[in-house]
């Protein structure tokens, strides 16, 4: 049962109707819609692994898109924002700033070996429109990525991004990009041999948006390897598996791989600030390194992300999310395959995951954003998959409690019961 809270004393100024006509007015008419369908909420308050409606019900956020591993407003994080806000939040980017100096060592210090150097953007997207770049500066123009990869929606971003339903309508896209199966490293070896020494990889260590996919084992290293016997250069997209959400610090520890690039975001500002990054190696950034000026934007850096890049670092490393992601994931994955087996058999295809980041799939369409909805009824907020229809997602943070953990086994089985019977009435549940 979805548990509720005291509203706002400004309750009717977020209410669901005024919002609503807001949205329609000023932002999308179809993401005015899209609430709709979603109950119609508006969130007003988070903390932890819950957020809070204008009406004062609570919601479990096993959701936004893998942003939260260390919770909303953890007190880390809030720290060291909240220090830096009232002292110092936006830079003149004319002198030197600590902050920005300070959360590159941090990270540097967390990446594989051999990625030392930082750039600092607002968006994932952003960071990948970096990664070109700098593949750019190195004369790396021809550009691979997977099918149903999924990189981001600005213009080189979107190029990558191996879904037709996003790119066509705004083609031409980049020239000079070719997609390949996840998981073949035959088919890549194919494209790197055909433009030998001018490639581009852009690859995810598990493909989020497309279903929580995972790769065959040994896939990143047969990656690195391809791409230093033809002259590639190696990007790995970690800006939603980055951070803790595998149950590792990187999904390139798993296998001991060092890109040439990494991309970072989501989890890195903490769940308080958006921010992303490249780390890259000296000899990747060195056009970078010899003119700053190459590649900049306004908010590159800025001192109040920073601080919560440092928070974010700092939260992680001091409570061992990461560990605790691994362990948390373990068990959720156990009990979550349990639960949806238990209700849908025959049109469940696999429940599968990797830390805290854990996907739904059936073999049907409909299912998957039936217990979306139907979850949100029960008190928990889950993720649809941009790239796979047929997926349902779970995103938890690491601050989950004990506690937490059975609310939201309770929620599932309550709303697999409510939606199984559409799709097997005669499975015997």
């Amino acid at each position: 049962m979805t548990t509720t809270t005291t509203p706002p004393a400004d309750a009717a100024l977020h209410g669901r109707e005024h919002i609503g006509r807001l949205y329609r007015a000023h932002l999308s008419k179809g993401r005015a819609t899209l609430g709709e369908l979603f109950g119609g909420h508006v969130e007003t308050e988070s903390e932890g692994a819950w957020l809070t409606t204008h009406e004062g019900r609570r919601f479990l956020n096993c959701g936004s898109y893998g942003v939260l591993i260390t919770g909303a407003r953890h007190p880390v994080v809030v720290r060291h924002v909240t220090e830096q806000l009232h002292r110092h939040p936006v830079a003149s980017r004319v002198f030197l700033e600590p902050q920005a100096a300070l959360a590159a060592q941090a990270l540097a210090a967390r990446a594989p070996e051999g990625l030392e150097r930082v750039h600092f953007a607002c968006s994932g997207a952003e960071a990948v429109e970096t990664a070109i770049k700098i593949a750019r500066s190195l004369g790396k123009d021809r550009l691979i990525a997977t099918r149903g990869g999924y990189h981001g929606k600005t213009t080189g971003a979107l190029s990558l991004t191996g879904n037709d339903l996003f790119q066509a309508p705004f083609r031409p896209l980049l020239a000079g990009v070719e997609h390949v199966p996840y998981g073949d490293a035959d088919a890549l070896e194919e494209r790197l041999a055909a433009a030998a020494g001018r490639a581009c990889f852009v690859v995810e260590p598990v493909q989020g948006e497309a279903g929580v996919v995972l790769p065959p084992p040994g896939y990143l290293r047969a990656v690195q390897e391809l791409c230093r016997a033809y002259g590639a250069f190696f990007v790995l997209d970690e800006i939603q598996t980055g951070l803790g959400r595998l149950g590792h610090w990187w999904g390139a520890d798993e296998e001991g791989v060092t890109p040439d690039a990494l991309l970072a975001g989501k989890a890195l500002g903490g769940g308080v600030l958006p921010v992303s990054a490249v780390l890259a190696t000296p000899e990747a950034f060195a056009a970078f390194d010899k003119d700053p000026y190459l590649h900049t934007s306004t908010f590159s850096g800025t001192p109040l992300a920073m601080a919560a890049v440092r928070g974010s670092l700092a939260a992680l490393a001091e409570e061992d999310l990461v560990g605790r992601a691994r362990d948390l994931g373990t068990g959720m994955l156990a009990t979550v395959r349990e639960i949806v087996t238990r209700h849908y058999g025959p049109v469940l295809r696999e429940v599968r995951g990797k830390g805290l980041l854990i996907g739904i799939e059936f073999t049907v369409p409909g299912p998957a954003g039936d217990l979306l909805i139907e979850l949100i009824q029960h008190g928990v907020v889950a993720n649809h998959s941009l790239n796979s229809h047929l997926v349902l997602r779970l995103t938890p943070p690491a601050v989950l409690t004990a506690s937490d953990t059975r609310f939201l086994y309770d929620a599932l089985d309550r709303a697999c019961r409510a939606q199984a019977a559409r799709y097997v009435p005669t499975f015997r549940r």
